[in-house]
């Protein structure tokens, strides 16, 4: 490797493809440390249903920006960028090669080119989104994104108010789609990026995740979400594998229409990650399946070894 070369080598992928087990392995043959680009696994109290490593993964290789918050913090990607960024200047210090690991494609990108700049807009735009929010729901949300900003709709978590009124809220104040800000303040990075996204068929990526939520709910996911029931109305909340079962035990729904909720709005964030992984051109597709040791093969040809 020539001197002072660093590289960040990025395992992306839909929910349930992967990752997790392609990192590790990456992990012990680079001697390197594991950093988590998944939003939904910063919080501590939030286990199964963000299908955080467990404690035998967590163990096989250093893992960063996993439990480092609690779901009472604020918390947004600009203080991600930040703390990834320093974390980075030091780590690179001792070692050449750091493995990012997560599905939050905005978040990747917020590290690896930085964040892109919006306008600023009257206050009281949020404020009025936030009454909407309470009075009709997030589905009146999702109605008003999806005809303003029909990209960024195809793309967004959609069960996530923060990110619908933060568009909303850009688009009302300018008259212009907040899609149409992004991509466009890329910056220079001390370290060279390396993509990998992990590719399924569809069919059988939709029967994994179908899979996972049953065995989400065997380890207990019922009785976490009831435990944060009362904390319901947090930000961090606000996210598939919760909100369907905060509805059931608002007996709003039953638990069976609960339990297929999540699972079809987890197929769906799933199709929303690919989405959005697929815009990015200078990620390398592996098809599942494919071996450790042909990926890492592959990743020595882009590296200086």
């Amino acid at each position: 490797m020539e001197e002072n070369t660093k590289y960040l080598i990025v395992v992306a992928g839909p929910t349930a493809s992967g990752k997790t087990s392609l990192a590790i392995e990456l992990a012990h043959y680079f001697e390197s440390e594991i950093l988590s680009c998944d939003s939904r696994q910063f919080f501590k109290e939030t286990n199964i249903g963000t299908a955080k490593p467990n404690a035998e993964e967590l163990a096989a290789a250093v893992h960063h920006f996993v439990d480092c918050l609690s779901i009472t913090e604020a918390y947004n990607i600009g203080d991600y960028e930040r703390d990834v960024l320093s974390f980075l200047d030091t780590y690179y210090q001792k070692n050449d090669i750091a493995i990012m690991v997560g599905g939050s494609g905005m978040y990747i990108r917020a590290v690896c080119d930085g964040l892109d700049v919006y306008p600023t807009v009257d206050e009281t735009i949020r404020v009025q989104l936030n009454e909407l929010l309470e009075k009709e729901g997030i589905e009146a949300l999702q109605k008003e994104l999806q005809v303003a900003d029909p990209v960024y709709y195809s793309k967004v978590d959609l069960s996530n108010p923060h990110r619908l009124i933060r568009a909303l809220e850009i688009y009302r104040g300018t008259g212009e789609p907040f899609s149409s800000f992004q991509g466009k303040n890329k910056v220079q990075r001390p370290f060279q990026v390396i993509k990998l996204g992990i590719d399924w068929e569809r069919a059988a990526l939709y029967d994994r995740i179908n899979r996972r939520v049953d065995l989400m709910l065997e380890a207990g996911l019922l009785e976490e979400a009831k435990a944060l029931y009362p904390q319901r109305a947090l930000n961090a909340l606000q996210t598939v594998g919760y909100r369907e079962f905060f509805d059931y035990f608002d007996a709003k729904i039953s638990l069976k229409e609960a339990t297929e909720l999540v699972k079809r709005n987890t197929r769906r964030y799933a199709k929303r990650q690919l989405t959005w992984l697929r815009k990015e051109k200078e990620l390398h597709w592996i098809k599942a399946g494919t071996s450790g040791e042909d990926v890492i093969s592959f990743l020595k040809t882009k590296l200086n070894f």
